[in-house]
């Protein structure tokens, strides 16, 4: 890997390399942090997990052909190379800023509350028009996974984009140092991880603070849409740009006309009264937006018009992530893989989109902190709002949002589970042939499950 030498990786996590010195200059194959994906001349770095000693493996990755080893416990006389670290964590990201700033290569760094990965998505399908792209797989975008995607990079890339998740103060700038991104997107300030930040002006405070690590000349790309990031002021001398569906955005969106499940047609606005008709293959007014940010970040990075509506266009869907299943009895938007009060509603609203019965299943969302039965509630009327037929909430927390839809409008009926399993026993007597099915709930709550049983029905 370049300039990825076993001294050069020494000296970037300031460790103490034990070991034959002849191998000091050589560079690694490959970095892992999984002692199972470990290939001969790899570097192995033992991060221990919550319940298990990962450097328990470490004689296992010598065996798989493991150049060397980053440990945070001193290991004595070994017959194998290691660099002992103070914090292995620590280390993986030093060694991922390391390998980064060996490529001359555009880097886009994402955050927000919601929409980080599907923004991401449509982002590099834009990119992907002109340059070769390398992107976050998945939501690999913690202080783990951001390292990982970043050992990815090959020398054919020109552009990355680098998703960042976080939800305790101080993690942005650990991961947004090792980034270092040329173009800064902020999706939205909402409430997820409100049990850590306690306050939306707390998320703002610490999704901006990857704008600090933005290289010299970069660019800021915001949502204008965003009653807290439409009013961010010029941060290190750069004014932001904004996007959203306000005619004073920057790049915006008009002559909306939704196609049910099959997208939105709109005009995109970009600046110098440049425009373009387009479908948005995605259900929902979120999506446009996604469609915007990746216009935006393809007008700086130099696409024209044609290439950007050809990203939009060709954005493909994603398991878990607005992910329309048509089965030979139903219509399953599969949107299971995370959740928050935001990106609830905006599920909602495409499942309101749909012809036919509506049917949301909804489990518990996580990390919101004091005001969780609240939020619950707050979802649970807005299904009610949009007269959803059926809201199966699965879940303790769920009850609460399942007893405030069955009582907003009578259009709404309301069924609550405890377990996935109780559902899943009561599936075929509640849903019906010919049913549009709304699948979300935050990830611990694993409900793939769910989609793949209604994929069976």
């Amino acid at each position: 890997m370049k300039n990825l030498t076993l001294e050069n990786i020494t000296k970037a996590c300031q460790g103490t390399y034990h070991g034959d010195e002849r191998l000091f200059c050589q560079e690694v194959e490959g970095v892992v942090i999984d002692s199972r994906k470990v290939m001969p001349g790899y570097l192995f770095v033992a991060i221990d997990g919550v319940k298990v000693n990962a450097h328990k493996f470490i004689p296992d990755t010598v065996k798989a052909g493991a150049l060397c080893v980053v440990s945070h416990e001193d290991l004595g006389e070994t017959d194998f190379p290691y660099i002992l670290v103070e914090s292995t964590g620590q280390a993986l990201l030093d060694i991922a800023k390391l390998y980064r700033d060996s490529f001359d290569i555009k880097v886009v760094g994402i955050t927000g509350s919601a929409g980080k990965t599907s923004t991401k998505e449509m982002i590099a399908s834009v990119a992907a028009q002109k340059y070769q792209v390398h992107k976050t797989l998945g939501n690999f975008n913690n202080e783990w996974g951001l390292p990982i995607t970043i050992f990815g990079l090959e020398e054919k890339h020109q552009v990355a984009i680098l998703e960042m998740g976080v939800n305790h103060f101080g993690e942005m700038r650990r991961l947004s140092s090792v980034a270092s991104p040329d173009i800064c997107v902020i999706t939205n300030i909402g409430v997820a991880h409100l049990e850590f930040f306690k306050t939306k002006e707390g998320i703002f405070r610490e999704k901006t603070q990857m704008i600090q690590d933005m290289k010299n000349g970069g660019t800021i790309i915001l949502n204008g849409d965003d009653d807290l990031l439409s009013q961010t002021a010029p941060i290190k001398g750069v004014s932001p740009i904004f996007f959203g569906m306000g005619e004073d955005n920057a790049f915006c969106a008009g002559h909306m006309r939704p196609l049910g499940l099959k997208g939105t047609a709109c005009t995109i606005y970009l600046p110098d009264d440049i425009s373009f008709d387009c479908i948005v293959p995605l259900p929902g007014i979120h999506m446009v937006s996604n469609a915007l940010a990746g216009a935006a970040v393809g007008y700086t990075l130099g696409l024209t018009p044609e290439e950007i509506k050809a990203g939009i266009e060709g954005l493909p869907s994603i398991p878990g992530r607005n992910n329309i299943i048509k089965t030979e009895r139903l219509i399953i938007l599969d949107d299971c893989y995370n959740a928050n009060p935001v990106s609830m509603k905006a599920s909602i609203d495409v499942l309101d989109m749909a012809i036919g019965r509506k049917v949301a299943i909804l489990g518990d969302m996580g990390e919101l902190g004091d005001n969780t039965k609240e939020l619950h509630r707050e979802v649970g009327a807005y299904a009610a709002q949009k007269k959803i037929d059926l809201v199966c909430g699965i879940g303790a927390i769920s009850k609460e949002l399942v007893d405030k839809a069955a009582s907003g409008a009578d259009a709404t009926e309301g069924v609550w589970f405890e377990t996935k399993a109780d559902f899943l026993a009561a599936m075929r007597r509640i849903i019906k042939e010919g049913d549009n099915v709304l699948v979300k709930a935050s990830h611990g709550m694993q409900f793939t499950e769910i989609v793949e049983a209604l994929q069976t029905f």
